[in-house]
């Protein structure tokens, strides 16, 4: 087991023995604990897996995105994920009936931790047009928590790719030993 040099008295850490004094500033030395967190943030910041729950007319939308005009595949996402275990974000497009809101939280609880939800389109985020009838749900955060929000009838696929690029850019959480900070 490696014994931890404590801080010297001046700030500054106490010389390790085994890095020659003229490298010394350049090196530092790190367990393997923390390399494989850097690499599993790297990773998790560069490609959300995601897992399409298209009900409508939204979904096409949401196809064009990965096209070549707006290529979210340069994001590490060109493959949809068909099991929720293997997908980090859920993108719910659409008009959800009160028939699919068990099947969306079932999902949801079996997608792994760190999970995120998107909706996308006015059925998804309030009901859009169709929120009087007896079976549609008024927004799908009544059930599931919701990180981005994409207004619209449909909307555009640059919004999509706008949101996603958002949600890479400050929602990701980077793992810094027992605890999770936003980056």
């Amino acid at each position: 087991m490696r014994e931890i040099t404590p801080p010297a008295p001046n700030g500054g850490m106490i010389p390790d023995p085994r890095v020659p004094p003229e490298i010394q500033g350049a090196v530092q030395l790190t367990t393997l604990d923390k390399l494989l967190s850097a690499v599993y943030n790297w990773g998790r910041k560069r490609s959300l897996w995601p897992m399409a729950f298209g009900l409508a007319c939204c979904a096409i939308e949401m196809i064009c995105t990965a096209a070549s005009r707006f290529d979210i595949s340069r994001f590490g996402m060109e493959l949809f994920r068909a099991s929720p275990r293997q997908a980090d974000l859920m993108i719910v497009s659409g008009t959800v009936t009160k028939k699919m809101v068990p099947q969306i939280v079932r999902l949801y609880n079996q997608m792994p931790e760190p999970k995120y939800v998107l909706a996308m389109g006015a059925c998804a985020t309030s009901g859009g047009p169709f929120k009087e009838g007896y079976n549609v749900v008024s927004g799908v955060d009544k059930y599931i928590p919701v990180d981005v929000y994409i207004p619209g009838c449909p909307p555009p696929a640059d919004a999509i790719w706008y949101a996603i690029t958002e949600l890479l850019q400050g929602r990701i959480p980077v793992l810094t030993g027992d605890n999770l900070t936003y980056e």
